[in-house]
Formats: C-alpha cells, sequence, structure tokens
C-alpha cells in the first residue's frame, strides 16, 4: 500500500518527517519498503516556480491551429503570455502555471522561454502528467474557483510529495488504510490523531433499498444505499492526484469515490448501475452449479457453488469482495446507482481468490479479515462524496446485519506484560500505551479489544505485544544473560552450519533464489494447478539454476570474482501428493572443474570424509568435465548456460552427513619414514583414474599410507585412446622402517594387479 504523507497528514497532527515515520513503523508495525520522492523537484526553490493561474483570455495562434495564446494572472501584476496546446478551458479558468526555470519530472533541462511558432511563451500551463500527479496528458488541470493568482501551486495539490510504500502482515489489515496507519503513527510518535468527520447526506424523496442476504455467514453486513440522478465525470484534481500517488487509477467520479474511501477505511466498496440490475434489487448468495459471469476485466469466470455472489435476484452481477461484472457496471451513461459497503467472511474469499487466479486490492482487503463495524463510516463518507461530486441525491438506505460482534474482552496482568518485556514498566505506562491503540482498560485490567483488532488480539500474551512494540525502540541492544540451555541443535543442524561455514571460508558467498522456477530440468517435476505466475509455476528439484541466474546478474552489473553457495529445500517428486523435500547445497565460482573440485575437496576434508569421484555426464556440465559422487555431482558448468569457465556442484546432504562418522578417531603418528615411490602407468582411456587408486590400496593394503595422483598424460608418445596416469606411493610401517627391496615388492604387486585388470603397462 502506497500513503502520501499528505493525506496522511490530514488524519494526525506529528512534527516527525517521513523518514522518522517511517523508522518508527518499521520497528514496531509493518514493513516499509520505502519513501518515495514524488512530483517535482524540491532542489534550489523549484517547487517556487509553480503557481496558481487565472485565465484573462485565450486567442486563437496566428500559426498554428493547434495552438491558443493565453494571458494568465499569475498574481505579478502583469498578465503572462503563455502558448498552450489544450482545450479543456477557456477564459476564467483557474490553471496550475509553471515559470520560466522550473525543473518538470517530464524535462531533462529547466523550462525556458521561447518562441513557439512565432509566439512568444513565458511559462507553461500544466497537465497533471507534467507534475507527476496522474497519466493524463489529453488537457491542462483545471482547479476550483476562488483561488488566488499567485499562490504556490504546492498549497492546492501535492506537487511535491513523500509516498511511503508499506507492507503490513497478514494480522494487520487494519494498516490497508489511512485511518489505520495515521492512528498507529499517533500512538507510536506521540501525535494527536483525527478520523474523518464528516455529515451523513439526508435521504431524500425515500424509497427502499431492496437487499437480501441468503447466506449471512458469507456477508455478516451488507449496507446498501440507493442515490438518484448521478452525474457521472471526471474527479476533481485533488482526488485524482490522491488516487494517483496511492498508486491507482483515476475512472470516473463515482467508481473513484470508492477506491477513496476503501483508501481511507481500508473497507472496500462497490458501485453497480441500479437500472442494469432487475427492479434494482441486490441478493446475496452462492452461485448455482455451471453458472457464469463475466467480470470487469474481460474474463468470462466459470463459478462454483462455494463462491459468494452478488446477484439481481436472476443473475449474478458480481465476485462478492473480489470484483464486479461488466453487466452491472458504472458507465458514462449512469444515473441511478447503488452503492455497497458490506461485509464478507475473509476464507472463502480467498479460496475463490486464489481458484480464479484473481487477486484485487478489495480481495487483499477482504481475505485478511476487515471489520464489519468500518461498513457504516465508510459508506457515509462515499455517500457525502458522491453527493457533492456527482450532484446526486441519496434516496435509499438500508443496513442487512444479524447482529454486530462486540469488541473482545481480555484480562492483563501488568507483572505479566513486565516479565514477557523484560523491561520494567508501570501499570500507569502499560495503560497509557494500550489507550493510546484505542484499547480500553478497566480498573481491574479488563482489556477491550477494539474491533479493527478483533481477529488477532485475543489472549493476554497478545495485549502484552501490544505494549512490547510501542517500546522497542527501547530494548537492549544486547542479548540477556543466558543462565540455562534448552535444548541443543540435531546433527544435520550442525553439519549445515559446518558446511556453510567451509564454503564461506572458501570464498563463496550466500545467496538465496526462487523455490519456485518458471521451468525444471526434470519432467517430472511438481508443476502448481493454479500458480500465480508463469516464472513461479513449478517446484525446483535442483539448486543450480537459480544460481546460475544470481552469477549471471552479478557478471552484468559489473561484479568480479562471483562465487556464490545455496543451503536450501528442493522438491523431488515422490508419487504421491506431497514431494519429497531435500536438503541440498549447490555453488556456482569460477575455475571451471578445478575450482569446483577445489571447493568439494575442501568440504570432504573437512567433515573428515575421502573425496571420490568418477566420471560421469549431466544436463548442466560441459561434456567430458563432469564428475559425481555418492552425494551428487560436480564439474564445468556448460557454456551455453554462462560464457567464460564455471565450476559447479550440488550434493544431497543427507546423502552426504549419513557418511560423516560421529566420533573421530585417531591413530597414533607413525615414528619410521615412509618410503617414496612413483609409477606411471599407460591404460585405455575409459579407465577411471580413481579406480587405478582402488586397485593399488586393494593389492597392498595398510602398507600403502598414501596414494596420489599427479599427473595424467595424452599425447604423440601414447597410443591413441590411452592415457598416462603417474601415481605417487608413499609405503609406510608402524613397526619398522621398510627397506627399499620391500617397497619395491609392494610396488611390484601394485603394477601386477594394475595389469591383470586394467591391461596397464608400465611406462616409468
Amino acid at each position: 500500500m502506497r500513503a502520501p504523507l499528505s493525506w496522511l497528514r490530514e488524519y494526525v497532527t506529528v512534527s516527525a518527517n517521513a523518514d522518522e515515520i517511517a523508522e518508527r513503523l518499521a520497528i514496531s508495525a509493518l514493513e516499509v519498503d520505502r519513501v518515495i520522492d514524488a512530483g517535482v523537484a524540491d532542489v534550489d526553490g523549484n517547487v517556487r516556480r509553480f503557481l496558481v493561474g487565472r485565465v484573462l483570455a485565450v486567442e486563437l495562434h496566428p500559426n498554428a491551429d493547434r495552438l491558443r495564446v493565453c494571458h494568465v494572472d499569475v498574481g505579478e501584476g502583469d498578465s503572462r503570455q503563455i502558448v498552450c496546446g489544450a482545450w479543456n478551458f477557456e477564459a476564467g479558468a483557474t490553471v496550475a502555471v509553471a515559470l520560466p526555470g522550473a525543473y518538470l519530472p517530464i524535462l531533462d533541462v529547466p523550462l525556458d522561454e521561447r518562441e513557439l511558432r512565432g509566439v512568444a511563451s513565458r511559462g507553461m500551463i500544466l497537465a497533471e502528467d507534467e507534475v507527476g500527479l496522474g497519466p493524463d496528458h489529453a488537457g491542462i488541470m483545471v482547479l476550483p474557483d476562488g483561488l488566488e493568482p499567485g499562490a504556490p501551486l504546492v498549497d492546492v495539490l501535492p506537487i511535491r510529495e513523500q509516498v511511503l510504500d508499506v507492507t503490513p502482515t497478514m494480522n494487520r489489515v487494519d494498516l490497508l488504510s489511512m485511518v489505520g496507519l495515521a492512528r498507529e503513527v499517533a500512538a507510536l510518535l506521540g501525535g494527536e490523531f483525527h478520523p474523518p468527520s464528516v455529515d451523513d447526506p439526508p435521504i431524500l424523496d425515500a424509497e427502499p433499498a431492496d437487499v437480501v442476504v441468503e447466506d449471512p455467514e458469507g456477508c455478516p453486513r451488507y449496507i446498501g444505499r440507493v442515490f438518484r440522478d448521478v452525474a457521472i465525470g471526471a474527479s476533481p484534481q485533488w482526488l485524482r492526484s490522491r488516487l494517483h500517488l496511492a498508486g491507482m487509477r483515476a475512472i470516473s467520479n463515482v467508481v473513484d469515490v470508492t477506491n477513496y474511501v476503501m483508501h481511507v477505511y481500508g473497507s472496500p466498496l462497490h458501485a453497480f448501475d441500479r437500472a442494469r440490475l432487475t427492479d434494482g434489487r441486490i441478493v446475496v448468495r452462492r452461485a448455482h452449479p455451471g453458472e457464469e459471469l463475466r467480470t470487469l476485466d474481460g474474463t468470462l469466470r466459470r463459478l462454483e457453488p462455494s463462491d459468494l455472489m452478488i446477484t439481481d435476484g436472476h443473475r449474478s452481477v458480481a465476485l462478492a469482495a473480489i470484483m464486479g461484472g461488466e453487466e452491472s457496471e458504472v458507465t458514462d451513461q449512469t444515473t441511478d446507482v447503488l452503492l455497497e459497503a458490506a461485509n464478507f467472511e475473509p476464507i472463502g474469499i480467498l479460496r475463490t481468490s486464489e481458484r480464479l487466479a484473481l487477486r484485487t486490492e478489495g480481495s487483499n482487503r477482504w481475505e485478511k479479515g476487515v471489520d464489519p463495524h468500518l461498513a457504516e463510516p465508510a459508506a457515509i463518507l462515499a455517500s457525502r462524496l458522491i453527493v457533492d461530486l456527482a450532484n446526486a441525491r441519496m434516496s435509499g438506505h438500508v443496513d442487512v446485519h444479524s447482529g454486530l460482534p462486540r469488541p473482545p474482552v481480555v484480562r492483563l496482568r501488568p507483572e505479566r506484560a513486565n516479565a514477557v518485556i523484560g523491561l520494567e514498566l508501570t501499570a500507569e505506562e502499560q495503560r497509557s500505551i494500550l489507550e493510546r491503540f484505542a484499547f480500553g482498560v478497566s480498573d481491574e485490567w479488563d482489556v477491550s479489544v477494539p474491533t479493527w483488532r478483533a481477529r488477532d488480539v485475543t489472549r493476554e500474551v497478545d495485549v502484552i505485544e501490544e505494549i512490547a512494540r510501542a517500546v522497542l525502540d527501547r530494548v537492549p541492544h544486547t542479548m540477556p544473560l543466558r543462565r540455562h540451555a534448552r535444548g541443543r541443535l540435531t546433527k544435520e543442524q550442525r553439519l549445515r552450519r559446518v558446511v556453510e561455514d567451509v564454503l564461506v571460508g572458501a570464498g563463496l558467498s550466500e545467496a538465496y533464489t526462487w523455490s519456485l522456477v518458471a521451468e525444471d530440468p526434470d519432467p517430472r517435476a511438481i508443476r502448481l494447478p493454479d500458480p500465480m505466475t508463469s516464472d513461479q509455476a513449478v517446484l525446483r528439484t535442483t539448486l543450480v539454476p537459480g544460481l546460475v541466474e544470481a552469477a549471471r546478474t552479478g557478471v552484468e552489473v559489473g561484479a568480479e570474482d562471483v562465487a556464490l553457495f545455496e543451503i536450501a529445500r528442493v522438491y523431488l517428486p515422490s508419487g504421491e501428493q506431497l514431494p519429497d523435500e531435500r536438503w541440498h547445497v549447490g555453488a556456482i565460482l569460477g575455475g571451471g572443474y578445478r575450482g569446483a573440485k577445489g571447493v568439494l575437496e575442501t568440504l570432504y576434508g573437512a567433515l573428515r570424509l575421502e573425496l571420490r569421484v568418477v566420471r560421469a555426464q549431466h544436463a548442466f556440465l560441459h561434456p567430458g568435465k563432469a564428475a559425481k559422487t555418492e552425494a551428487g555431482w560436480l564439474g564445468e558448468l556448460h557454456p551455453s548456460l554462462l560464457e567464460g569457465s564455471w565450476g559447479a556442484l550440488e550434493l544431497d546432504l543427507a546423502t552426504l552427513f549419513a557418511a560423516v562418522p560421529e566420533r573421530i578417531l585417531y591413530e597414533d603418528v607413525i615414528t619410521f619414514p615412509a618410503v617414496l615411490q612413483d609409477i606411471a602407468v599407460v591404460v585405455d582411456e575409459d579407465v577411471e583414474v580413481g579406480a587405478l587408486v582402488d586397485g593399488a590400496r586393494e593389492a597392498v593394503g595398510d602398507a600403502l599410507r598414501t596414494a596420489r595422483v599427479f599427473d595424467v598424460y595424452r599425447g604423440d608418445q601414447i597410443g591413441r585412446e590411452q592415457k598416462s596416469v603417474a601415481i605417487h606411493l608413499a609405503f609406510q610401517s608402524p613397526e619398522r622402517t621398510l627397506t627399499e627391496d620391500e617397497a619395491s615388492a609392494l610396488r611390484g604387486r601394485i603394477v601386477d594387479l594394475l595389469r591383470e585388470r586394467f591391461g596397464a603397462e608400465l611406462r616409468a
């Protein structure tokens, strides 16, 4: 939700600036994504160059059919001559003017005086898009009459605005409203809260508003109001500007009022063209089997009996709480309006919204649980605006409900609050905090929860949380002394931390990538039946593609030595409804195969495991530069995936950890020196180097302390499709120093086994 600061300040008086408000809200209430600077730049006195003007005279341009020459009073005594291409105003209109030297959001250089087709223009009459107040460029902004020429435009329109971009948690639907945010700011920053106060317009020429609710569980409250003689048109500029800054599109005065009031109170409204409702009535019911509705976005929706519908008794006219239907929408020809200010049960709305993949500003609020008490003030404010802005008269009203919920009451123990929070707060301070948040507190500490918090404040600890979040800035930055250990990490958790530490020590940075992806290399990967977007439609079975994308992003922005790893879950097909969730570690870094193998050797060494790899093929890896272990695979990334020489690996952590010993047993250091010898054998190309080392160990047993391949040669001195493998051997006995003859005998046994098993020929 976006909250323009000037709009917010209508409901709260507080001395804090935008950054201070954002910081306090982020600590205690919700996530503040950013503070947006909107409109014209406030540099070098720029805002003072935007003024209110009154058009004194309008003439046709002598050299251009589409331009007009205007004489505009901007409070300077003499009028300014301004050439303008808009035709939606005449002499006497009040307009917005930018003087030469002004910086406009749409221009790269300051506005200057210039001749347009031979006529001097000393300023600009402004359209809303030229000052960031909307997308319209078809005509200039016509301001209300009575404004003084020369008055600063910033006092009339929010041409310089700061907007809070906030994301409340699921339980704080009250903060998806300007009133809710203002109440929160007042409570947290010691401000004064000013809720909207408007007079409900009178009912003229009373007539019944026919509303029937057949499903009171799905619709606990429905306020319907009838308006006659409605003049549909464009909204005034102040309303269009506020909606634009709040991230909503202006449509028409009546529709804009419903969106505006939703933003004020967080209780969505809907307006129907009453003439297009059969007998002008509303019936709230569940959908009939096989029923369909074409919604305002032009999509024909097939309904299910669980969907709550707004109907006219014969056909559905809206998906309750989600979106209206095309057949009942308000158009330019509408003269009679039925305003809906209702309340809906959240879970059913959420299920319908998810099934249809249809999320709207309204459904986003309803599915979190809107206070049914808000329907009445929302209806009153909307009625006042429709009467004032559309010259309508209200002729009917009905409020259908079977009783509204009473505020819940929770008993609080002030001493318990201090014990939970860890701070010493007096009972008076606790009472003051709760009252600032609109909780009622009796002398016996029975706390009355405001209705807009009734869903999430139901226990004593919830009330304590309200007190705690008001004093979070006073909590010490040091952790409290830990006197007792309760619980410990599992083996898997300890080993995951070891893996993290080793990879960070190896120079890799931890990354987090999406669990939901557009496609997956495994054709059996689980695809969501109803994904929110095509980019997040499949549960991943591997980590490396996400790491490849992260590495590509780093390279494209100029990062050097990109090396990333991720420890996260993958979701393997299980043949059941739910996947087999496995913890994997994946990594990508420069250096090709050698880089990946070096990291893996470091990791295996830290876990006290022997790394044994065999040749393999893998879709992600370069042919001939791929290997596998019992726990996963490693190799050089295929160049088609990412340009350059990159190493990649991925291991299943459960398989890796299964081989980690519970205890490390150390052997005595052998004090007798080792006898070192090297051999080089020629074998066929398809013989794996690791198999030669295994054969050497098998031939002589424990007498061979180490066997390490230090060279693999292919060339003219070796036959075609053959290679020479050089192995460093260290023979050692714990009982005595071996003689050269004994070492040579052991060496001979190794050569004999390699010759017999692999056809190896001794080269040196």
